[in-house]
């Protein structure tokens, strides 16, 4: 019965917060050749987003909210809000302590660790200039009684003792991995050298770049690691000259170079010199690289914390041929998940498709509208850093921010934006019962998105030269709401702009009245 309200409430909240996401308050100007592309921990942080509107979505939440209220406690919190929480409110500092049962003293024997992202670089009159991202962190020594409830925690209608031993394990690990406690205040050194491989494509050597012919060279990081841990700066290289890395306005090809910290033994990455111009993916991972089923909270949670990750039908074998036959690639995995379990993700990119670049959810993004910005926030550090090549976006309907985020790019960086890919998720999985708002679609060019349904549809595409649709898969696009219940807002042409407000207040009577039936049987 539980489970029954649970997923009527999940629909009507997802498109509550489908609306488009406020951009954050910070200035993201900046000069592109300048070495200081993400300010220091100086200076304001862009986690600050405007106040969203009141408007017909507000007053549908406030509504269903009180109905929530009168269920009682078995209506997870997280659904109220609108968002899932298993990414949200993980742990940090005196969190950590009071959670796991430790103390700060308990910290001082143990080695530092470092978690360090694959970034890219951009070419400037001044040389390469490297992204260096990440966070310097401690493992604190939890009894395996306390991981195991800790555990228990981040999954639904099961345990870590009911699991079988390998996802017990890998649910053990995470969880670990999770309850760690940040490093503030503490320097960076790394030795960048070149990288002979990275990643699976297809490609000898691994995809996503060549080997630079030397470059090897040490740097430390211009500023010391927030309070919550983190650092990211762009850092310019040295030796570009006598058999060193190959400067940017000689070749056309992205360079893999190793980052390794220095005083420890993982944080280690392989990152990406990437020219003027050229194709970059931007690709998002859960349930379009992977099958992750986020829009179904148990599954989902079970297939991020317990089970393999698991590749999503024959979509390496796409992006293998992308990293063969599109000059000048370069991939960017681009994922909301918080910073403390992207190990996993990094893991299953570099075994499963092209290396490439990444980023994840900082540590100070780490409430739900700071989490609805960050998508924008790093696609536009990206586009603005390299504004002269193209790209491509990939995506699936389920994330509000990227059927909002991806067309505004489009907008914004006029002719930087080749094709958008998005897999409609609602029409091959039938688990999927959140609408989803093709609304920033209506005024780009017809031909330069897709909505697809398997892999296979984005085969035979002249993207080089623009094709970006594959006229033999429909696509319906009503520039509304879409995918709301019993079909309303799905037929193109039948809903005029002035019915969305009608046909939103439709659909939460009808969730409100479900959730009212089911409460009462």
């Amino acid at each position: 019965m539980a489970a029954s309200r649970f997923l009527v409430v999940l629909i009507l909240l997802k498109a509550t917060f489908a609306s488009p996401t406020p951009a954050p308050q910070a200035d993201l100007t900046f000069d592109a050749e300048s070495p200081l592309i993400t300010p220091p921990p100086g200076q304001p942080q862009p986690t600050r987003t405007y106040r969203y509107r009141r408007d017909i979505f507000d007053d549908v939440k406030s509504d269903v909210g009180d109905v929530l209220s009168k269920l009682g406690s078995d209506i997870p919190s997280f659904v109220a809000s609108g968002v899932p929480n298993f990414f949200q409110g993980f742990p940090t500092g005196d969190q950590v302590f009071s959670s796991a049962g430790v103390k700060s003293t308990d910290l001082d024997a143990k080695p530092t660790e470092v978690l360090n992202i694959p970034g890219y670089g951009n070419w400037t009159n001044k040389g390469w200039n490297l992204r260096v991202h990440g966070n310097v962190y401690k493992t604190p020594d939890i009894s395996n009684d306390t991981i195991d409830h800790l555990a228990n925690v981040f999954l639904i209608g099961t345990s870590v003792g009911e699991l079988p031993a390998s996802q017990s394990a890998q649910a053990v690990n995470l969880t670990r991995e999770i309850f760690v406690v940040q490093q503030d205040a503490k320097n960076v050194t790394i030795d960048v050298q070149p990288a002979p491989s990275a990643g699976s494509s297809g490609e000898p050597g691994g995809g996503g770049g060549m080997t630079p012919p030397g470059g090897n060279q040490t740097i430390t990081l211009p500023y010391v690691t927030t309070a919550e841990g983190d650092f990211d700066s762009f850092v310019v290289l040295q030796n570009v000259t006598g058999g060193g890395l190959i400067p940017g306005n000689t070749t056309s090809t992205p360079q893999r170079v190793n980052v390794y910290t220095n005083g420890t033994l993982t944080g280690n990455a392989t990152s990406y010199l990437v020219p003027t111009n050229g194709f970059t993916i931007i690709s998002d991972i859960d349930d379009i690289l992977r099958v992750t089923k986020i829009y179904e909270p148990k599954e989902g949670l079970l297939n991020s914390f317990a089970r393999p990750f698991t590749p999503w039908m024959n979509m390496p074998d796409i992006y293998a041929n992308w990293s063969r036959s599109l000059p000048n690639m370069h991939f960017h995995y681009l994922t909301t998940t918080p910073e403390q379990v992207t190990r996993n993700y990094m893991d299953f990119i570099y075994k499963t498709y092209p290396g490439g670049s990444f980023d994840t959810r900082p540590l100070n993004f780490s409430d739900v509208s700071a989490t609805l910005s960050i998508r924008k926030f790093l696609l536009q550090k990206i586009f603005k850093t390299f504004p002269t090549r193209k790209f491509i976006l990939v995506a699936d309907t389920s994330n509000s921010d990227v059927m909002s985020d991806y067309p505004e790019m489009a907008t914004e960086f006029p002719g930087q934006v080749q094709c958008i890919f998005l897999r409609n998720t609602s029409s091959t999985d039938p688990g999927d019962k959140f609408p989803y708002n093709t609304k920033g679609f209506k005024n780009l060019k017809r031909e330069s998105y897709m909505f697809f349904h398997v892999p296979d549809d984005l085969t035979n595409l002249d993207i080089e030269n623009g094709q970006c649709l594959n006229t033999t898969i429909q696509q319906n696009v009503t520039f509304g709401y879409q995918g709301l219940p019993f079909g309303i807002g799905n037929v193109a042409g039948r809903v005029r702009p002035w019915d969305s407000h009608r046909t939103l207040i439709t659909s939460g009577l009808l969730v409100v009245l479900g959730i009212a039936l089911f409460s009462s049987v």
